[in-house]
């Protein structure tokens, strides 16, 4: 762990293992700003319009990868990250911790570790209800991907063996329309295309029980894994993941199951992330099937 100036905020800490370099805003946040491979491209889309701000009452985008909590309202979602957060190193960890949200209670932590000799990352989300009162949520982990590339999820594997029941839940936003050519519903994988061209908002989810999601950018993969709970009670209709895209981004998004927080307790939520380069894939089901598909399965 180093201290760095990073796209004009100042206290930035850099987390390296010699092969992959994650870079951790202190001045707002807690924000991953950055992510890639050691001495290469940024994974992570970043807000130019906003890079180095601070401050401020209103809620700013920033980029990067952030801690969120579901259901989406506002303005409770909304809560602005635009101070300075507390850091430390707790056994092997950066702990980042955010300021208690004054409208909502809510103090959200993140632990963050660059795993040694590996490609790897692992991310330990917390959110403590800091309140006077019993809250209802869940933990909501969103990583901002720069453009031009591709997002993965798996159809959900589990079923009913005669076949009698469902085993997906397919979730859409008002504002998707099933049409739109950046999707691809597939048998395995619903993938999703970034493209800058196109200003309409793109959102799904699913109850993904595989427990992985990836992005696919170039020669470049980026794989997160967690722990899906087959008796959670997931939130907006059962979404274990979403996807959302626009002109500038694609996000990948896991979610904990909801979750009743009495004032001082927790729920943490986990993610290990995995960089991949050297690809060759189009994207199609058959690709992903030999390309990605092997990775991922040698990463659980």
């Amino acid at each position: 762990m180093s201290k760095t100036p990073y796209a004009g905020w100042p206290n930035c800490i850099k987390l390296s293992n010699g092969k992959i370099d994650v870079v951790v805003t202190t001045d707002i946040g807690p924000r991953i700003i950055f992510c890639g491979f050691a001495g290469e491209e940024n994974l992570f889309w970043n807000d130019p319009e906003t890079l180095g701000k601070t401050g401020g009452d209103e809620w700013t985008l920033y980029g990067g990868h952030r801690l969120w909590h579901s259901p989406e309202v506002m303005p409770r979602t909304y809560s602005p990250d635009n101070k300075p957060i507390k850091t430390k190193e707790v056994g092997g960890y950066l702990r980042t911790l955010q300021p208690v949200e004054p409208g909502t209670g809510i103090e959200k932590e993140m632990d963050i570790r660059v795993i040694a000799d590996e490609n790897a990352v692992e991310i330990v989300h917390r959110v403590h209800n800091a309140g006077p009162w019993e809250i209802e949520l869940a933990a909501w982990s969103l990583s901002v991907m720069a453009p031009g590339g591709i997002g993965i999820c798996p159809q959900p594997t589990s079923f009913d063996p005669q076949g009698f029941l469902p085993n997906r839940s397919l979730i859409l936003w008002p504002y998707t329309k099933m049409s739109d050519p950046r999707m691809t519903w597939g048998d395995k994988y619903l993938t999703m295309r970034q493209d800058a061209k196109k200003a309409d908002r793109l959102k799904f989810g699913i109850n993904n029980d595989d427990g992985w999601l990836a992005y696919l950018r170039g020669e470049y993969l980026f794989v997160k894994t967690f722990e899906y709970q087959a008796e959670g009670d997931y939130p907006d209709g059962g979404c274990s993941i979403e996807l959302f895209t626009n002109e500038n981004m694609l996000e990948v998004e896991t979610l904990s199951p909801l979750t009743f927080l009495a004032p001082g307790d927790e729920l943490e939520h986990v993610e290990v992330w995995r960089l991949f380069k050297g690809l060759d894939c189009d994207g199609s089901e058959k690709c992903i099937d030999k390309c990605v598909l092997p990775l991922v399965e040698e990463t659980l």
